[in-house]
């Protein structure tokens, strides 16, 4: 060394722990809003499992109302295979979020309710829209968990 110069302490590159900790908290934050919103979106667009296995039920109950004069609850009758023991509803349906049941009155053969109801642990967390039904005269409606009559948001 010479004598004007003085030694200077080298600074080492990298982050400080408060740099790392200010980056960890923010990254946090944002995580802690960002994954509710894409597990609500995520449950949201499973509805449509539900709608449609009701529509597509609707249709084969009309299929067999057009051969036979009246609607069935026995899912062979309407194209679904026997599970497990025999063949009854509830039937499992799409990716396995919803089950599937149809009511047909023996007093009244010519009616029907079908009706898809959240049964997954996740799904169950959609509590606005928690089952999905429609009738023989195409009229849908949907419940919250609690019971709700909440049609208008569920259809859309």
């Amino acid at each position: 060394m010479t004598a004007n110069t003085v030694a200077r302490p080298r600074r080492s590159a990298g982050f400080t722990l408060v740099e790392l900790m200010a980056v960890v908290l923010i990254a946090s934050i944002l995580l802690s809003i960002a994954i509710p919103l894409y597990m609500q979106q995520v449950r949201h667009g499973r509805r449509t499992d539900a709608k449609t296995a009701v529509m597509d039920l609707a249709g084969r109950e009309e299929r067999m109302f057009s051969t036979t004069n009246a609607y069935s609850a026995d899912p062979t009758q309407l194209g679904y295979a026997a599970v497990g023991s025999g063949a009854v509803f509830p039937q499992i349906v799409g990716n396995g979020y919803y089950n599937i049941t149809v009511t047909v009155p023996v007093a009244a053969p010519t009616t029907y309710i079908i009706t898809s109801t959240a049964i997954t642990a996740d799904q169950l967390k959609d509590t606005s829209c928690f089952s999905f039904s429609v009738t023989q005269t195409g009229q849908q409606s949907a419940l919250t968990s609690g019971g709700v009559n909440n049609t208008t948001t569920c259809w859309q």
